[in-house]
């Protein structure tokens, strides 16, 4: 998806991730640079993150009150979310494809003009191939570099 260079916002990125299973909590902090732009009714949201099995580009499209996360490179995933609907998705690793679903039970995505920076906020339970793998509580923060 070509634009301009003109339209992005390169932006400082950072994701956490919390992850609820029973009384236990794990939890998962990135911090990576990316863009930001807009196109049509949608806000996208692009950044790299380095992992073991090698590079990943996450894809975070804002559409209303709809978040559609796409992870591509050495790991393939693809999240959608509606609030308080059951969404199918996948998980792709190198011995297969999972399917999984997700039922959001909060939404929030903002994005403020003035200072270039947002949030998106979403929790959601989450199921791989039928069971259970806890609630996630995903926040995305991102600013506009050197503000």
């Amino acid at each position: 998806m070509p634009i301009g260079a003109s339209e992005q916002i390169p932006v400082k990125v950072t994701v956490t991730t919390a992850i609820y299973s029973g009384m236990e909590k794990e939890t998962f902090e990135l911090t990576t640079f990316g863009r930001y732009y807009k196109k049509a009714d949608s806000s996208y949201l692009q950044y790299e993150e380095t992992m073991e099995e090698g590079e990943v580009r996450t894809t975070v499209k804002i559409t209303g009150n709809e978040v559609l996360i796409l992870r591509n490179g050495a790991i393939g995933m693809r999240l959608h979310f509606l609030l308080d609907k059951k969404t199918p998705g996948n998980y792709k690793t190198p011995y297969g494809v999972l399917e999984t679903s997700a039922l959001a039970k909060r939404i929030d995505a903002n994005h403020n003009e003035q200072s270039q920076e947002g949030h998106v906020d979403l929790l959601y339970d989450m199921q791989i191939q039928g069971s259970d793998a806890g609630t996630y509580h995903l926040t995305i923060k991102y600013k506009e570099e050197g503000k």
